[in-house]
């Protein structure tokens, strides 16, 4: 109960106000107060447990996860605990492309890595002044724009995201790349863009901190079970679709019923048959 308790005093329970919200979050919602919505907490503590198993699991498959999150209130929290466990971050902003133009990417950071040498062994000093200072202001942008994710060599196995509406685009390229996602959805965003909400108030700082905290645990374990299987390479299977189709669009060409909205959560559940594992061979490159 104290996560449970520690999650309440942070507030994750305040959404939006009533004028403000996303009907789809209606499931997620418990009432209202004072014209703001309130949570379901339950709602919030399944998401998160079922969240950290699958992000476990996902690590000690030997894949990584992409931590984003460019708002203010998420940013230290990313880069403190996201670091802490190695894994690649972005808090600046979301260049269009990272996933789905990952070749461009690496060859950016190829660049970065030319700039770093030039500066290490002095190199720098040979150029005039004035090419000195527009190599410092490139090799500046491109570490503040794709430090976080200078180390990924590969696309990530999924996606932990904060705030669906400031995030669309890179929920969209995850989407379009089958790489499964993780997102903390305050009442006035979309929990369709994700495949497993945390409905939780995503303006908290605090709620944040513990949101983000709670799964690199959930890395550092699988990161545990990592080494002691010895599993490194990424598992095989899985289509570049596979990451939230499963849960919605079979049984709807037989004439059986239709899944049940908030359905996509049931295919990472334990014991669950479908493996939401993308495969990003393909779609890699550098």
């Amino acid at each position: 109960m104290s996560l449970v308790q520690e999650l309440i005093e942070a507030g994750i329970h305040f959404g939006q106000r009533r004028s403000n919200w996303n009907p789809k979050m209606a499931p997620y919602i418990h009432g209202v107060r004072n014209q703001i919505h309130i949570l379901d907490v339950r709602e919030s503590i399944k998401g998160l447990l079922l969240a950290k198993r699958f992000i476990e699991k996902t690590v000690s498959d030997g894949r990584d996860v992409c931590f984003v999150g460019t708002k203010r209130q998420a940013r230290g929290a990313i880069e403190q605990y996201a670091a802490d466990v190695q894994m690649p971050f972005v808090t600046e902003r979301w260049l269009g492309g990272t996933l789905t133009n990952f070749r461009t990417i690496r060859e950016r950071l190829k660049r970065l890595e030319e700039l770093d040498r030039l500066v290490e062994s002095g190199e720098m000093k040979n150029y005039s002044k004035k090419m000195e200072s527009q190599l410092t202001r490139e090799r500046k942008k491109i570490q503040r724009n794709l430090g976080g994710v200078r180390h990924m060599s590969r696309l990530p196995g999924a996606l932990v995201v904060v705030d669906t509406n400031r995030e669309k685009n890179a929920l969209l390229e995850a989407k379009s790349l089958g790489i499964p996602t993780v997102c903390l959805v305050d009442t006035d965003g979309d929990p369709d863009l994700v495949n497993i909400p945390i409905p939780g108030n995503d303006d908290s700082m605090r709620t944040i901190d513990i949101v983000i905290r709670e799964l690199c645990d959930a890395v550092r374990k699988g990161k545990e079970g990592r080494a002691t299987s010895g599993g490194d390479a990424p598992a095989e299977g899985g289509s570049r679709g596979e990451g939230r189709g499963e849960g919605r669009g079979e049984g709807r060409g037989d004439g059986g019923p239709a899944p049940r909205r908030r359905s996509s959560r049931s295919q990472f559940r334990a014991g669950g048959s479908a493996e939401p594992v993308a495969t990003t061979e393909g779609a890699e490159g550098g």
